[in-house]
């Protein structure tokens, strides 16, 4: 990716000089008679991001204006680029239903650019939260993942790979204290590439953020899992400050080195390091396993003792042999008989324990 220029001030200067909404900035012209543009306050490869308000609305709301740019000029390719627009836009409609996901407004085209209008939401980003606050303990990290999966899977759910999950790009609302998910990468892919000899969109540029990013989505082979790896490494940053790549890898197998980082328990321990694997075969492959995964350490002490890495004991045959008894049942007479053998074991140790120490 290319680094950040060094003068932030000129690049401001350019965005506002060189884009259409930019432009509007220093005006008193409505974007479709309608947005009145405000402030800049994102850019990246795939276009700029304004704050804008909505006259048409009663209060004259605030808004989030998105300008997406496809860089093409064919009259063939922009239609082709038209049609996925509207359909990923679509996908974003269907997703902003959602409490966690900024409702899709509006979304329109003027001269080859594409606008997308969403609900603005008053809130911190996790990163600026982490440099006013400091990091965050081991029993807020799970807390935050407890309330940001089911969101995560809703998405997936839907059919749709996030590709760019990071601190930056989850809110904390101001007003009621959820988790936002924001920026999705879907439509930015979808609108940005065209390929010029078959009219065909498809994924040759990366979304992204280094470092957040697992090896199949810079092979560009994102899955359900790929959000999952940027899950975790947003975890490790709310734990320790560090942005991905100021930790040290393993060269061989691509795993990020962090146990040395962070203190944690060892079961927390285990979840990270299964989300964090450079293997997807390896990773958990959806949001439920890792919630799961979560809500399991809580019972861990209550099934220690039906736990057992000893083979069950062969299964009865029913006493009667028309009688059918179901493989259910026949375990479950199993597991009974097991614990009833290590019930009797307990007592007798007991017993030869009270022997022992008989005067």
């Amino acid at each position: 990716m290319t680094p950040p220029p060094a003068d932030f001030s000129n690049l401001r200067a350019e965005l506002l000089e060189q884009t259409h909404l930019g432009r509007m900035c220093s005006s008193k012209q409505l974007l479709c008679d309608r947005y009145e543009v405000r402030k800049l306050v994102g850019h990246g490869g795939f276009g700029v991001t304004f704050l804008s308000r909505d006259t048409k609305l009663p209060g004259t709301p605030v808004c989030i204006i998105k300008q997406l740019s496809p860089k093409v000029r064919d009259p063939r390719l922009l239609e082709k680029a038209r049609q996925r627009f509207e359909q990923e836009a679509k996908i974003l409609g269907q997703l902003g239903t959602h409490s966690q996901i900024p409702h899709l407004l509006n979304y329109f085209e003027i001269e080859g650019e594409f606008y997308l209008v969403q609900e603005y939401v008053r809130g911190l980003t996790l990163s600026k939260s982490i440099r006013r606050g400091g990091v965050w303990s081991e029993e807020q990290v799970k807390q935050f993942l407890k309330a940001f999966l089911p969101v995560l899977h809703y998405v997936h759910s839907n059919h749709v790979i996030h590709r760019d999950i990071k601190p930056s790009n989850i809110l904390h609302c101001h007003e009621d204290g959820r988790l936002v998910l924001i920026d999705f990468g879907a439509v930015k892919e979808k609108v940005m590439t065209v390929d010029p000899a078959t009219c065909r969109t498809f994924s040759t540029h990366f979304i992204g953020t280094v470092g957040f990013a697992p090896p199949e989505q810079l092979s560009l082979r994102s899955v359900f899992a790929t959000d999952l790896y940027a899950l975790g490494m947003t975890c490790l940053f709310l734990l320790t400050g560090k942005p991905p790549l100021e930790f040290d890898y393993e060269p061989r197998t691509g795993e990020i080195l962090w146990q040395g980082d962070v203190q944690v328990s060892d079961y927390f321990g285990r979840v990270l390091a299964r989300m964090l694997k450079a293997s997807l075969k390896e990773r958990y492959q959806s949001a439920d396993e890792v919630f799961r995964a979560l809500e399991l350490e809580s019972h861990v002490q209550t099934l220690l003792p039906c736990m057992s890495n000893q083979p069950l004991a062969p299964v009865a045959e029913p006493p009667h042999p028309k009688e059918f008894v179901s493989p259910i049942i026949r375990t479950a007479n199993a597991i009974r008989e097991w614990q009833a053998r290590l019930e009797a074991k307990r007592i007798r140790d007991g017993e030869r324990r009270r022997r022992m120490t008989k005067p």
